[in-house]
């Protein structure tokens, strides 16, 4: 991509875009609430996040040139060039531009279940202060300048675009760690076998056997270690495959991504796939924005 898509964003001038969060039943675990590019000069510039509203969304803020200021706690940084913030809302933090500065930055806010365990994950990992490789800068701001031009008019295109992004940023901060905190983790051998057997059944039971702990305890220890219960987490596991075999391989049917994904039933792993994500595997797949490269490798 190159920097054709940041420098395309900037000739397009600041600009905002807000998308409508889906209401009762129908909830997306990866939504986008807004997403823009802006220039600020103005030390009205301010952000307090413990005064945004108690609805959770996440904020990620890349600089593409000048500097803002950020007090995470109790902590201050200067996000730079090159530099990207990402904060949770609500929660006690504030960004803001001093006077007689300059802060150019394009943003993506997120909300939904999934945007804000992936966006938690990265943080425990990185805190609220990243350096991006440049072609995840790419991919988010495409993200963000498709949406702006409109891409995200209904709620299942605009949580794909969400996704993307979430996944893109996944990708640049775990891509070749993840091993590492895998073995690190005392859940180790139950996760390498989910990841190794995500076409099985894959109870609650048969992953205790495998930590040797009684269902009770194991289901505790999991939980604690893991952030979620263990059927959760052999669901987002198998969405998370099952989102890279549509997009990696075109040549393989819904069916048997289906099969590979541990649903006998076709028709119930549409529909799972579909309160996932907000679109169906098909219409996930032939969204088209979904390349080789910003999927990842599974792992």
């Amino acid at each position: 991509m190159g920097n054709f898509v940041l420098e395309k964003l900037r000739q397009n001038g600041p600009g905002m875009t807000t998308m409508s969060l889906p209401r009762g039943r129908n909830l997306l675990h990866t939504m986008p609430t807004s997403t823009g590019y802006d220039i600020q000069t103005s030390k009205e510039y301010s952000w307090d996040g413990r005064k945004r509203g108690q609805t959770p969304f996440t904020v990620l803020q890349h600089t593409i040139s000048g500097h803002g200021n950020l007090r995470y706690e109790d902590k201050h940084y200067r996000i730079g060039e090159g530099e990207a913030m990402l904060v949770l809302v609500p929660h006690n933090h504030r960004y803001w531009l001093e006077d007689g500065g300059r802060w150019e930055f394009f943003w993506i806010s997120m909300n939904g279940e999934e945007a804000l365990r992936l966006h938690r994950s990265v943080m425990a990992v990185t805190g609220p202060v990243l350096h991006l490789k440049p072609r995840t800068v790419e991919t988010l701001a495409d993200c963000c300048l498709r949406m702006m031009e409109g891409e995200g008019e209904t709620p299942g295109a605009a949580s794909a675009l969400a996704y993307r992004a979430a996944m893109a940023l996944y990708d640049d901060v775990f891509a070749g760690t993840y091993s590492d905190a895998t073995q690190a983790s005392p859940m180790a051998p139950v996760i390498r076998h989910i990841l190794n057997n995500l076409q099985s059944d894959l109870s609650v039971d048969e992953l205790a056997g495998v930590a040797g702990l009684s269902r009770a305890h194991f289901s505790r220890v999991f939980t604690a270690t893991e952030g979620r219960p263990p059927s959760e987490y052999v669901l987002a596991e198998r969405m998370r495959r099952a989102a890279k075999l549509l997009a990696v391989n075109t040549e393989i049917s819904v069916k048997e991504v289906a099969t590979l994904t541990g649903f006998s039933d076709p028709n119930y792993f549409s529909k799972v796939f579909r309160r996932f994500f907000g679109a169906s595997p098909t219409e996930f797949r032939t969204t088209g924005m979904y390349a080789t490269q910003t999927i990842g490798t599974d792992r």
